[in-house]
Order: structure tokens, then C-alpha cells, then sequence
């Protein structure tokens, strides 16, 4: 798992907010531009890859993530 923020959510403003973190997945369409991201509806959808820049996140944030579901 990998963590990105929200760069451009155009056509998809109502599953995406600008500057938010997402918890993403490395998947098989990845390699085609995708990414899978768990987004507003807390269900991991596909979404363009250049919509999202990836984010390096502390261990200890990270496990709060984790711990509250995000």
C-alpha cells in the first residue's frame, strides 16, 4: 500500500477532494495509467494516475491511518 494525494479530480469531483490523502494500491492496470484508491466512498475504485502525486507519509501517521480505516 502506498499513500498519494489528490492532485486533479476533474469528472470526479464527488469521489476525489483536491489536496486530500488516499490510501492506493499497486494493481494490474498500473502499468496502463491506472491506479486503484480508496476515495470518498471508502470502496477502491480506478482512477488516472496523473490525478495523484505519491506521498511519503511518518510510520507513526501511517498507523493511525490504518487504525481508524482510512
Amino acid at each position: 500500500m502506498q499513500y498519494v494525494i489528490c492532485i486533479n479530480n476533474k469528472h470526479y469531483e464527488a469521489s476525489l477532494e483536491i489536496r486530500k490523502i488516499y490510501q492506493a494500491y499497486e494493481n494490474e492496470f498500473s502499468k496502463n495509467g491506472l491506479l486503484k484508491v480508496v476515495d470518498e466512498t471508502g470502496e477502491d475504485y480506478l482512477y488516472p494516475t496523473e490525478f495523484f502525486m505519491p506521498i511519503t507519509i511518518p510510520k507513526e501517521l501511517e498507523i493511525l491511518f490504518n487504525r481508524n480505516n482510512y
